[in-house]
């Protein structure tokens, strides 16, 4: 699918911004694909401010544009409508600036590679020395918990532990934000519940900004300090939900009445932002 421009350019603003805590700056911002049956219109009028620090999660069902948007963040799509900018500069900028570490919904380890060897991947890229190369391994290993297997390939490792080093790779470059497409999705309920623990534990020592997707209700409010609820056709915002749980916080967390207030506004959002009967 091609993005269409629409008759309204889309406004790409290359200035600082005026606010330093502003990771990512959205408005008015909308993207419609041209396909053989027609214009889909992905995402629509999406308002969005994201600060240094937060942790935000996007939240919807199928088709809602939840990793469109973030792709659009990463400069992976290109809007037709609308402004946005990730650290005061266009999101092409922050790209070529390695503003921001990208996790898939897969691992995408190469086979091939020792896991050491994978999170050097983009470090050779930038061309940095094997020493540079050799400490930023070390460290972004023993930040997810996996000093000792840098000599492993994927496949000696379990799904939790492949995602693990994935996001030691996307630490690597030492970007301030990381943008993370529904990680765990895959994983088992016990595996997922044990590695959103350690994000936040990870989030809290690098204090990075986070941008999340995902498809559980309990993931998000669990780990967010912001979530963003979309509704489909097209993609839009339907609500912003701001919580008050404290940053430092366990799963025991989940049984708490302010946790489940917040989930039953998450869920009533996705209720009445989507119709299950188109």
């Amino acid at each position: 699918m091609t993005a269409v421009a629409s008759a309204k350019d889309v406004t790409m603003v290359d200035a600082k911004s005026d606010d330093p805590s502003r990771v990512i700056d959205i408005d008015k911002l909308s993207l419609t694909f041209e396909t053989n049956d027609g214009p889909v219109h992905a995402l629509s009028d999406i308002d969005l401010k994201i600060e240094k620090g937060d942790f935000v999660s996007f939240i919807g069902p199928s088709g809602c544009g939840k990793t469109t948007l973030l792709r659009v963040i990463a400069d992976l799509e290109q809007p037709t409508e609308g402004s946005i900018t990730v650290n005061g500069v266009s999101p092409e900028e922050a790209r070529l600036n390695r503003a921001y570490g990208y996790v898939f919904q897969a691992a995408a380890l190469y086979p091939w590679r020792t896991i050491a060897k994978n999170i050097a991947l983009p470090l050779e890229i930038m061309g940095l020395s094997r020493a540079e190369q050799k400490s930023r391994i070390e460290k972004n290993l023993d930040l997810v918990n996996l000093t000792g297997f840098e000599k492993k390939y994927p496949w000696q490792l379990s799904g939790g532990m492949q995602q693990r080093a994935s996001i030691a790779r996307a630490l690597a470059v030492e970007p301030d934000l990381l943008l993370m497409d529904e990680p765990f999705g895959a994983l088992d309920e016990i595996v997922r519940d044990h590695l959103n623990e350690q994000l936040l534990q990870l989030w809290a020592k690098t204090n990075k900004t986070v941008v999340f997707v995902t498809h559980s209700i309990p993931e998000a409010v669990f780990l967010s300090t912001k979530i963003v609820v979309l509704c489909p056709r097209p993609g839009r915002i339907y609500d912003v939900i701001e919580s008050d749980l404290p940053r430092d916080r366990n799963l025991d967390v989940r049984e708490s009445p302010e946790f489940l207030k917040i989930a039953h506004r998450v869920r009533e959002g996705l209720k009445a932002g989507h119709s299950y009967e188109d």
